[in-house]
């Protein structure tokens, strides 16, 4: 599967929670998405293909993440954005993005 088709599936996961799926660049290293959770919760997600791992540079930066409290996910398959849905008490049935109130 291709990392593009899983990044999508999972934005999608996140939106429908209420959640902002940020996508991060100009910085070697750090992970693909800032997700942001109702009741302020954060974690990082690095997105691959099936079977790839980070590169060294990706790894020290997901260290040093998590060396300041964060969590940092290694997605690359949908069972995997499933597991980490539940670990984030997410709704996996919905589907639809819900709107953000001011």
């Amino acid at each position: 599967m291709l990392e593009k088709t899983i990044e999508n599936y999972f934005k999608i996961k996140i939106e429908s929670n209420g959640g902002l799926c940020i996508k991060l660049n100009g910085f070697v290293g750090i992970p693909d998405r800032l997700i942001l959770l109702p009741s302020g919760r954060i974690f990082f997600v690095e997105f691959k293909q099936k079977g790839k791992k980070p590169r060294k540079i990706q790894s020290f930066i997901h260290d040093k993440l998590r060396s300041l409290g964060f969590r940092v996910y290694v997605i690359d398959n949908k069972d995997k954005i499933e597991e980490v849905c539940r670990e984030w008490n997410l709704d996996l049935t919905n589907t639809k993005k819900k709107q953000l109130t001011r």
